[in-house]
Parts: structure tokens; sequence; C-alpha cells
């Protein structure tokens, strides 16, 4: 059997067996903790999943036997912010694009869990990059598409892969809600379907709340929009223009529950009442092209929302051609090229992208405590000339292919 064909059915088998937790110690010339300084010559102890112990090579001990590997640099398990990985395909077709059902403009009944494909060639191309952590669902195409989902880049069924079940309800607002001849025609008739749809929602919300004769029979629409009423998860809006932007922050503020923007092109324009709102923002791929709505949006705006201290991440996204997607680590090298310090575009796609998402108890950094997930690089990993060459969830080792 030829030497590819037993390495392909060995990256395979390492794949094949996900929640079986290894014990594992990463050594690194650099080691990016995203808690704190950088540690030259650092280890990282993953034992039963989970980190056990980090620092100095010459403070830690690695337990006799367990398996060590070795890397110039050694970051968080990357945590692409927004994605529709795994409800999109490669092959862009009908059967791998779940992403998108625009028979109506407001579906949020639409659960990601029940779409999301582990085996998507496409989760283990992001996953060879270093990026353990996808936030992934339904693509920005209607009033309200669906729901999105957090996952672990791996496992073989949604049960070993999914973290948060139901992340955030998806929702766009500007040119890509809008349909030609089909409701909705205009910008203001996708925010009164939405206004009257929240409305609806409240209202179910009151009748349970009242009980009795009162109670409304189960609504899986009216039940979605409940929790975002009652901030158990955010609207993620997907908004580009500034005007789009702006009506996202005035919904929000009327009905009074949590909002995330998403691609906010070209929200370097209203930065002000960005910032009073406190919302955070999942901002469009570095590298998105620059037409339709988003003809205005700058390379720059990472760093000038860094410098203003906005929190964001940077993410994969979503777009109509092959493959749908992009890698977040390409993303983050671009911005910091483009002014955003390093350890910044690192912490948009680690510990910054775990806040937004709620879930920086568990994964953006290496600190005790935490999922053991780990990328591995053979350089700097912004540098175009570099390679990932490994990657653990924790405590598995999950490719070691580079990159």
């Amino acid at each position: 059997m030829k030497r590819s064909m037993l390495l392909a059915l060995a990256a395979l088998a390492t794949v094949s067996a996900p929640g079986s937790a290894q014990d594992v110690a990463v050594r690194g010339k650099i080691v990016h903790t995203m808690a704190g300084a950088p540690i030259q010559g650092g280890v990282v102890v993953v034992q039963g999943g989970k980190i056990t112990a980090v620092g100095a090579a010459v403070d830690v001990v690695i337990p006799d036997g367990m398996r060590t590997l070795d890397a110039a640099v050694v970051t968080p398990g990357l945590i692409d912010a927004h994605s529709v990985v795994g409800l999109a395909g490669w092959l862009n077709a009908d059967h791998d694009s779940d992403e998108s059902d625009t028979s109506a403009p407001i579906q949020p009944e639409l659960r990601a869990i029940d779409a999301y494909n582990p085996r998507e060639p496409l989760v283990e191309y992001l996953r060879g990059y270093g990026v353990t952590t996808l936030h992934t669902g339904h693509a920005p195409t209607s009033v309200v598409s669906g729901q999105t989902m957090i996952v672990k880049t791996r496992g073989d069924t949604v049960a070993e892969a999914v973290i948060v079940p139901f992340a955030m309800v998806a929702a766009t607002l500007g040119e890509d809600a809008v349909r030609d001849d089909e409701v909705p025609g205009t910008r203001a008739k996708a925010v009164a379907l939405l206004r009257g749809e929240l409305l609806r929602a409240r209202g179910y919300m009151n009748k349970k709340e009242a009980g009795g004769d009162q109670a409304p029979d189960p609504d899986l629409r009216l039940d979605a929009l409940e929790r975002v009423l009652r901030g158990e998860v955010p609207l993620l809006v997907t908004a580009q223009r500034t005007i789009d932007i702006l009506t996202a922050l005035r919904v929000a503020e009327e009905f009074g529950f949590r909002v995330v923007l998403d691609g906010a092109a070209e929200v370097y324009d209203v930065l002000e009442p960005v910032q009073a709102a406190g919302v955070p923002i999942l901002l469009h791929p570095t590298m998105a092209r620059a037409s339709g709505e988003r003809e205005n949006l700058s390379m720059e705006t990472a760093a000038k929302l860094d410098a203003e201290g906005v929190l964001f991440a940077l993410q994969g996204g979503y777009e109509a051609y092959v493959p749908k997607t992009r890698v977040v680590l390409f993303e983050a090298a671009l911005a910091a090229s483009y002014g955003l310090p390093f350890e910044r575009a690192l912490a948009s796609i680690s510990i910054d992208a775990a806040r937004i998402l709620g879930i920086d108890d568990r994964v953006g950094s290496l600190e005790v405590g935490k999922d053991g997930d780990l990328a591995l690089y053979d350089a700097d990993p912004f540098e175009y000339t570099s390679h990932c060459i490994g990657v653990v969830i924790e405590g598995e080792v999950v490719s070691e292919t580079a990159r």
C-alpha cells in the first residue's frame, strides 16, 4: 500500500474517536497563552482533555511517558466567530447547501443543529489551519434566517461536535434581506416585519407568564424569539451599511434585547453610537470582496475598532461562491498588516471571539482548567510561508499534516 494512503488512513483513524481525550504535552519556542505575555520556551500540559499546567519549560514538569509535541509557535485553538461551514459544503451543490432557506422572510425556528454536518470536508479543511471552534449556522440571506450554533471542528456526529446547540438568532438588515418583486421589497418593510414578529413574541411571552386560560399553544417561531427578548440569546444582525447598523441599534434599544453586529462594513462611520450601546462586532473578513453592500469596507477597520476599544472578532463569513467561507488565520494576518497589533489580531480569532460568543470559560486562551485546544505552527502563524503543523482538540491530536 502506498505511503500516502497509509498516512491518509492514519489521519482518519486519528479523528474517528472524538471524545477520547488524550494526555499530551506541547512545547513551543513561543507560547501565546492570550492570558498574559507570550512565554518564551513554554509548555502546555493537557490531561483528561483539560489544561492542567502552562508555563515556562523550567517550571512545568511533563509527566513521564506523556506524548510530547514540539512547535516553533503555539497558540490557543483558533475560533471562527461566524461561518456557515457544516451547513454549507465545499461542493456548492444542492445537497450541501442548507445554510439558506428563502421560502419565507422570517424563520427563527430553523435550527442549525438539524442541518450541521460534522463530516463535511470544509470542517476538516479549517481544522487543518488551527481552527478548533466554529460559530456556524444560517446565512444572512433573509430578515431572520434561522439559528446558529457553536461546535468543535471534530466528531462524526453533531452530538460529538456541539458546544452550544442554540447560540444566536441570525437576522439581516439591508439589501441582502430585500427581494425584487417579493416580500420584503424595501428596507422599511423588512424592519416592519421584524418589529411585528418581535411584538407577537412579546405578547406570546406575556401570555405564557400569565398562565391559565391565557397560556398559548407552543409555537416554535415565537419560542425562539422569546429567548431573544428574555436575553437568553442575542440577535445576530448582519448589517453592512451605516443606515442598517443604526437601525439594528434602534430596534435593539426599543425591545431591550442583546444584539451582536455582523459584517459591519461601514461601522467606522458610526463608532460613537456603537460604543455607547456596548455592542460587540463580528467584523467581515479583512479580504472580503468590496462590492455590493460591502463596497465601502476598509482593511483598516479592525485596527480602528481596536484603537477605540470596541470588542470585536474576525470571521470566516459567508459568500455565495465556493467555498463560501474564508480562513480566519489569513484574515487576521491581513488585519495585522493593516495596523492591528499582532497580539490583538490573534485575540480577534481566539479570546475576544470566545468572549463575544460567551464561551471564554472553556476556550480562547491557554489557562489551567480550560479545554486542551491548541494550534501548532512552524513559524510566525501570520507569515505566508508558515505552516500549521499540528492541532489538538481537548487533548486529542486531530491533525499533524503541515498546512
